[in-house]
């Protein structure tokens, strides 16, 4: 089960509503949805947790790029809201690498031989040319467990980079009070 809130700073203390993600399909998406709750252009966090698995913040100040925190970034893959924070860029992966991968072995074939001519079986121990195994340690595509992320995201605000490294179930509720917003996300919840 999933929820999502976003919590919008403004004059008079936190604003917050729960929010729904069945329209937001990217990163820009969801950063247009927390910009339309900006009051002059002040920072806006919108949460994302999947219940006892992963959480997900993402802070929008003004017209300033996002910052990002996953709680576990393996688990976070597993789910559609969580691929939307899971940009190439959050993975240090080049952007559209996979795209222009997939579009290179469309074009090329990959198994080393001529069309048409046929594979030369592998050989073992019986002599003939060693063939090189893939690298499976090293998979470009993994996502690491763990947190990823700008673990200073909430720093300024009053959660250090060890106490949001600490937490795990119902983080909103933990970071609304250091906040001090738990009584207004209360009444959403």
């Amino acid at each position: 089960m999933y929820f999502a809130a976003l919590l919008a700073r403004t004059e008079d203390g936190w604003e917050a509503s729960d929010t729904e993600l069945d329209d937001v399909e990217t990163l820009s998406d969801l950063t247009d949805l927390a910009r339309e709750a900006s009051v002059d252009e002040d920072t806006v966090l919108v949460y994302i947790e999947q219940e006892d698995a992963w959480f997900g913040v993402l802070r929008v100040d003004g017209e300033e790029d996002p910052r990002i925190y996953v709680s576990d970034a393996s688990a976070a893959a597993r789910s559609s809201y969580g691929e939307i924070l899971l940009t190439d860029e959050l993975l240090g992966r080049e952007p559209g690498a996979e795209d222009e991968i997939a579009a290179l072995e469309e074009l090329v074939d990959l198994d080393g031989t001529e069309d048409g001519e046929p594979e030369e079986p592998r050989s073992g121990a019986g002599g003939g040319a060693a063939v090189s195994e893939p690298d499976l340690d090293h998979d470009p595509d993994a996502v690491p467990a763990g947190p990823l992320g700008d673990l200073g995201v909430l720093a300024d605000l009053g959660l250090s980079e060890k106490d949001l490294l600490t937490l795990r179930t119902d983080a909103l509720a933990e970071i609304a009070d250091v906040l001090g917003a738990a009584e207004v996300l209360e009444a959403v919840r």
